[in-house]
């Protein structure tokens, strides 16, 4: 593997934030067809949920609008999805090094 973490990870928080707008888009679109939420809305977008919850609400209050809480979502999704596949990708490295060298 040649391709530098901070590549794979960035791209992967890049990924995860158009599929997270794409599947919050058709969730808020589709609810009253739904009857409720998509299925699987709630999994895809939990990374940004998260932050939603222990981040920015301690920090600010509920009343703000929706883009600014769209916005920080998607940014929490970009952060906590990049941040995690760079140590999964890391210690894959690692461990394919250690492998290798046996």
């Amino acid at each position: 593997m040649k391709t530098k973490t901070r590549t794979i990870a960035v791209w992967a928080g890049l990924i995860s934030v158009v599929v997270g707008a794409v599947t919050f888009a058709l969730s808020w679109n589709l609810y009253d067809v739904l009857g409720g939420p998509m299925p699987g809305t709630k999994v895809l977008l939990f990374p940004g949920s998260l932050t939603l919850i222990y981040v920015w609400h301690p920090l600010f209050t509920e009343e703000i609008n929706f883009w600014p809480k769209f916005a920080l979502q998607m940014f929490g999704q970009f952060f906590v999805v990049t941040v995690m596949t760079m140590l999964c990708v890391g210690l894959t490295k690692k461990l394919f090094r250690v492998i290798q060298s046996y």
